[in-house]
Formats: C-alpha cells, structure tokens, sequence
C-alpha cells in the first residue's frame, strides 16, 4: 500500500512540474484511503508558504474539519523543510513517508529532525523510502534550470 501512496505523491509532484514548479507531490491518507493530495505552487501564488505539505494539510484538516490530523500519515516525495515539518507536527499527523532526502533543508534527519526532537516532544514515526522517480524528477528538473 506504501508504494501506492507515494506513487499519487509523484503524480501531484508531475502537476507541479507541469506548471514549472519545483516538482514535491504530497498526499494524506486516513484509514487506508486518500484524504488530500497537493503540489507545490509558490511560483503560481508567489507564496513562499505554498509548498505541497502546507497545502494538504490545508485540504486534509478541512475534509476532516479538524485540525488535528491524528492517526493521518503523509505521504511526501521530499523531505519536508523546516516550516513544514513544523506543520505537520502542529497538526498532529503521525505518521510520515519520505520519498527522497533534502541535502539543502531536510528537517525530518538529513540536516535536522523536528519530528524527532525530544526538546520539542515530538516523535512522529518516519519512513524513508529512498525511491529513486522522487529523486530523478527533482534532479532533472533542477538541471533543465541550469
């Protein structure tokens, strides 16, 4: 089932790249089915804030009317940034599945670790899936830029 979820994740990265957008997908998914799915598009708002986590958070906490994601996982094709993690540890999910790691603002164990931080009293579980679609559609569209 993992690999289902973070397939939908590539997807929505692909419409991220599809609008020039850095390509991050994200989906939450509660009891086994899909609640929100998101991509990037700070470009498209000119919003620092629009990336793809923040956005399904948004969408999964308003299906849900709550904003307490509790027995939620997210499924995300890059390691979540600092203001995201910070996100999903506000919101309660508990669970989060990484597709690729961020070298530059990984906050969840490359660079540091917000969700596993004792000072703050988070553990939210994580699971690195080290799959190789996040990774090429990043570093592809990164090269296309250069």
């Amino acid at each position: 089932m993992t690999a289902d979820f973070i397939i939908e994740a590539l997807k929505e990265a692909k419409k991220a790249e599809a609008m020039n957008e850095v390509p991050v997908g994200a989906v939450i998914v509660k009891n086994g089915k899909i609640i929100a799915a998101a991509h990037n598009i700070t470009e498209t708002l000119k919003d620092p804030t629009a990336h793809a986590e923040i956005i399904a958070i948004k969408r999964a906490a308003s299906y849900l009317k709550n904003w307490r994601l509790n027995g939620c996982e997210l499924y995300v094709t890059l390691e979540p940034c600092p203001m995201c993690a910070g996100a999903i540890l506000q919101s309660r999910i508990s669970k989060i599945y990484i597709g690729t790691f961020d070298p530059r603002l990984g906050a969840c164990g490359s660079i540091i670790n917000i969700l596993q931080n004792k000072n703050l009293n988070s553990n939210i579980y994580i699971k690195w899936l080290y799959n190789n679609q996040c990774s090429l559609i990043l570093e592809n569209f990164f090269k296309s830029k250069r």
